[in-house]
């Protein structure tokens, strides 16, 4: 490579040129990155809701779950199938490895589902999850004067914002629906033999337009269409009604026997801080920029100001703005500390200027790179960026130390030559040691799962900025070299450090057992440390957002849902701690779909200061202490919401497994007891669910034979009673309405239901004269993983040692007097977070062995890569001892961060070792010789390298904000680790150089001997 330093000497003006369109490309490349806050990562889960209206739990799991689960089980690569089913929908959630596609997987299930043989009634939409699918916005919009809002935001506001790019569905929720109610007078539609089914179909007839083919003339053809319309209400009122069952019984007006009314009906109740609101969620694309897309929004609200108030209750943009101005903040920081670095080790301006140019240049072409791959700007990215600042800059600083050195030592100045030697002396050793740190991350690619796909972007940025480094060093570097040094003072002689380091290299040669012995009790030493740390997958991460739901009992109807919620709120409005709450009643649940009468989902938005960990304590217990006087069976749950992120994996599950539901069920609530009461957990939960009383019509097949009615006949008559129909949309009076037809009276006794006429052929019959009629207890919903029936108890863990913890908790609930029945099987995210780590001590591993390969083939001797590897071996000792004192718990990015040290390390044994060779191999020194004068003249710009590396991650590691504490325990362990390393690799890779070549050395001991 040294072609290029020539040729850059030679074509200055070029080569600068070529730079000043980097710079260019680089800006606009880094102006062009989507803003997010995490990489766009699909999982590898698919979603499968299947709706069967008006079906039970029990219904729904026989007719429609257990079918579809049946046949997307064999599906070639799936890891597991859950679902669960609930009145009116089930819900199947499959999951597969990551480098599954899913294209071709969703139409396997989408063919799949079509061949098999559901109830014509259900439906089935399969459907995708990504970090992308999360609602970036949760915004409360509110009336202002007499304005229509929903009108506003179904004309205007929302087929605006749907014309948006990156936006992929705008829903709101609290909407009232407007229909035409028609209450049926049940006596006088009894007389006239007619049901609610009856009456619709005969409604619909009325209102009719279909083609009904073509009149074909000589030079025309003329399309023929058949249409009767009911126009107005006073028209539908007018509609002739004849009863399908007694033919005897005279037509009826539809107004003689209904009252039609236009209506407003509300499904759910959403509000911002107890006043009533609209509630809309807005959720992007998965390639979207999330602040473009928050950004465009919030424009096209601002249009409709004079119409609408909105407060903000979620904003994802806000989060994502506030990490990435943090992680550029740490960037820019340690980029100024790394510079200061460098120029207290170089005490000259100029040379210092030139060593950091590859800083901005590196991450400028870095940038280039990242919007060819669509990789967004987040805080992987962002935290590669900050790590990569101290080390992009060490390429330059070794060429500008040499150059430097070597200029100060001439007496004929500066010249290309000079420089051209100068940088061709170190190219091997930057060459290598920044193809090493490069390689170091290879491995990342075999990690696998969402740890390998999450840190892609970030190895990604640091690879693409050393490389990007290395080529500023051996280009740009050389050329202001020979500009800024035409006059520089003589060399000074030796200083201080460099003759103490030359003496402890002598007296270390010279005691090398104990040197060795010394390390190892170091490194040893250090391990002892571990069990001290903690053992997580990411650390726990603060959050100021709280998500709270009350699950009252299945039965509760919304209205009573909403009046036990009205008192919370008016609890919230009391605490202090509380900057504002978004309410959601009977809101559709995200991650079911499904919607719940009896829940009530809250957003808090706690303020700065506030103890989070005590407020949701304290909050808890009064939450439960207002429900408990309202609904004795409610359940509340508060706990820190959920950023959408890559899983923690610091909690622990508890499966348990039975086919006798009452067992399950008592064995989860024993289950949930004993986590409730470990105070090392928070945020229990048990999915299993409550029960409810459910009505059971059970046909005698016999007695229904005898009248000649069916089971579809039986249930046609009991719906027609017990739920309102769907007439559909009708346009009445140039407004299209909702048609709904229903009883004046309700069912509201079993007694009712058992004295319900069917009519048959032999005149009408009771239904408790062919079917017994009895109430039961059944549960609200059915839950299976991988086909066999269970319940999950769950929490989260509050400390960092996940691993233990989980142990000693499955251990202790193994322990419990659990029915007979139920089998158990416990783990939780530390099971994930081992096979986590087992992946990433084997990139470790491989990346040592492509570094010894690299090294290999740069230097040619067996020997030689093994004496560079030696300074890894002490690497744990100050990343270990960092870690306590940060008191930071070993985690995936600690892992990395050791992963990162590797190629770091090894980088200043490379520009030593190199050295030592060049002396013996140019100048036919001894070996002691070459160590001693390869450590002095390489000491100043290993201790450079090192200490600007350290400087420029000094702001990561010290940072307590949010969205960091990916890059916070990976700083910490690059900034212990290569401390330790650095100062044991000046003096270990001499020693261990010594003891590999020893019988050499006892050769040249000899000769020198003998010369003497």
């Amino acid at each position: 490579m040294n072609f290029l330093t020539r040729f850059s000497l030679k074509n200055a003006v070029a080569v600068f040129i070529v730079s000043f369109l980097l710079i260019l490309a680089g800006l606009y490349s880094f102006s062009k990155l989507k803003i997010d806050l995490l990489p766009n990562i699909e999982f590898p889960q698919l979603s499968i809701e299947a709706t069967y209206p008006g079906a039970s739990p029990d219904d729904v799991n026989e007719s429609v779950t257990s079918k579809i689960e049946d046949q997307v089980k064999g599906i070639e690569g799936v890891k597991s199938v859950q679902s669960v089913s609930y009145e009116n929908v089930g819900i199947i959630n499959l999951e597969f490895p990551f480098n599954t596609d899913l294209d071709k997987v969703e139409q396997q299930i989408n063919s799949s589902i079509k061949e098999l043989d559901l109830p014509e009634s259900s439906n089935v939409d399969v459907n995708r999850f990504s970090f992308g699918s999360f609602p970036i916005f949760n915004i409360s919009l509110f009336a202002k004067d007499d304005a229509n809002l929903e009108k506003v935001l179904n004309d205007e506001v929302i087929p605006e914002l749907n014309k948006i790019q990156g936006i992929n569905s705008v829903s709101v929720g609290g909407v009232k629906e407007d229909l035409l109610q028609i209450t049926v007078d049940k006596e006088k539609a009894a007389q006239a033999g007619l049901t609610l089914d009856g009456m619709k179909e005969q409604i619909n007839q009325k209102a009719v337009s279909f083609p009904a083919g073509t009149l074909n003339g000589k030079e025309l053809q003329i399309p023929v269409r058949v249409e009767e319309k009911v126009a107005t209400i006073d028209a539908l009122k007018k509609i002739q009604l004849k009863s399908t069952t007694n033919p005897e019984a005279k037509p009826v007006k539809l107004g003689d026997i209904a009252k039609v009314e236009a209506v407003t009906e509300q499904g759910e109740y959403t509000r911002y801080d107890g006043k009533d609101a609209l509630s809309m969620a807005i959720t992007k694309k998965q390639d979207a920029n999330t602040v473009e897309v928050a950004s465009e929004t919030m424009k096209i609200l601002k249009k409709y100001d004079d119409q609408l108030d909105y407060a903000i209750g979620f904003d994802s943009a806000d989060g994502i703005e506030k990490s990435v101005e943090t992680l550029v903040r740490e960037g820019l920081l340690g980029a100024l500390f790394a510079s200061l670095a460098v120029l207290i080790f170089l005490r000259n301006f100029r040379a210092t200027i030139i060593a950091i140019i590859s800083i901005p240049l590196s991450l400028l072409v870095s940038a280039i790179f990242l919007n060819q791959l669509d990789i967004s700007l987040n805080i992987m990215t962002l935290g590669g960026m900050a790590v990569a600042v101290g080390r992009v800059v060490d390429d330059s600083i070794v060429v500008i130390e040499n150059i430097f050195r070597r200029v100060r030592r001439s007496e004929e100045g500066m010249s290309n030559e000079l420089v051209e030697s100068s940088t061709k002396e170190i190219l091997k050793a930057i060459t290598s040691s920044t193809i090493t740190t490069v390689v170091v991350f290879l491995p990342i690619g075999f990690v696998g799962g969402i740890t390998g796909e999450f840190f892609l972007p970030f190895a990604l940025t640091v690879v693409f900025s050393l490389l990007a480094s290395l080529l500023v060093a051996i280009t740009i570097v050389p050329i202001l070299a020979k500009f800024a040094f035409k006059k520089v003072p003589p060399e000074e002689k030796e200083g201080k450090l460099q003759r103490g380091y030359a003496k402890a290299i002598a007296w270390s040669l010279n005691h090398k057992i104990k040197i060795l012995i010394l390390s190892f009790i170091l490194l040893f030493s250090s391990f002892a440390l571990v069990p001290s740390l903690g053992f997580t997958f990411i650390p726990n991460e603060e959050q100021k957002m709280l998500q709270a739901n009350v699950q009252l009992p299945a039965s509760t109807s919304l209205e009573k849902t909403n009046d036990v919620s009205l008192k919370i709120e008016k609890m919230f409005a009391d605490q202090n701690e509380i900057s504002d709450v978004t309410t959601e009643v009977g809101s559709r649940d995200f991650s079911t779909g499904v919607k719940r009468p009896n829940q009530v989902g809250y957003f808090l938005n706690v303020k700065e200061g506030v103890n989070v960990d005590t407020f949701i304590d304290k909050v808890q217990k009064k939450m439960e202490s207002i429900t408990k006087e309202e609904s004795p069976k409610a359940t509340v749950n508060v706990q820190e919401a959920s950023t959408g992120g890559p899983p923690t994996n610091n909690n622990v599950t508890v499966d348990l497994y039975s086919s006798n539901l009452n067992d399950l069920q008592k064995a989860a609530k024993q289950v949930e007891n004993h986590l409730n009461k470990d105070k090392r957990l928070k945020y229990v939960t048990n999915n299993f669910s409550d029960k409810q009383k459910q009505l059971v019509v059970e046909v005698d097949p016999d007695k229904a034979a005898e009248y000649g009615v069916s089971g579809f006949q039986l249930l046609g008559t009991i719906s027609d009673q017990t739920k309102p129909v769907s007439v559909g949309d009708l346009k009445l009076d140039n407004t299209k309405r909702a048609v709904q037809l229903s009883y004046d009276k309700d069912l509201s006794s079993v007694k009712e239901i058992k004295d319900l006429q069917v009519f048959t052929e032999r005149g009408p019959v009771l239904v408790k004269d062919i079917a017994d009629v009895r109430t039961i207890d059944t549960f609200t919903s059915i839950q299976k993983l991988d086909g066999k029936v269970f319940a999950r108890v769950e929490a989260d863990i509050k400390g960092d040692d996940v691993q233990a913890v989980t142990k000693d908790v499955v251990d202790r609930v193994k322990k419990l007097d659990l029915p007979k029945d139920v089998s158990l099987d416990g783990g939780g995210g530390s099971d994930e977070t081992v096979e986590v780590f087992q992946s990433l001590g084997l990139a470790i591993l491989t990346a040592i062995g492509l570094v010894y390969l690299t090294m290999l083939v740069t230097f040619g001797k067996a020997r030689i890569p093994f004496i560079i590897l030696s300074s890894l071996i002490f690497v744990p000792i100050g990343s270990l001892v960092g870690l306590v004192l940060a008191k930071e718990p070993l985690s995936v990015s600690v892992m990395i961060g050791f992963l990162m040290l590797i190629g770091i390390v090894t980088t200043n044994a490379i520009v030593l070792v190199d050295r030592i060779t060049q002396n013996r191999e140019q100048k036919g020194m001894t070996i002691r010789q070459s160590l001693i004068e390869a450590g002095k003249t390489r000491l100043r710009p290993i201790l450079m390298t090192a200490f600007a590396t350290i400087a420029a991650l000094i702001p990561l590691a010290l940072t307590t904000s949010s969205g960091t504490l990916i890059s916070k325990g990976l700083a910490i362990t690059v900034i212990g680790g290569l401390a330790s390393s650095t100062l044991l690799t000046l003096i270990i890779i001499p020693v261990v150089y010594e003891l590999f070549f020893a019988k050499q050395v006892k050769r040249e001991k000899q000769l020198e001997k003998e010369t003497t």
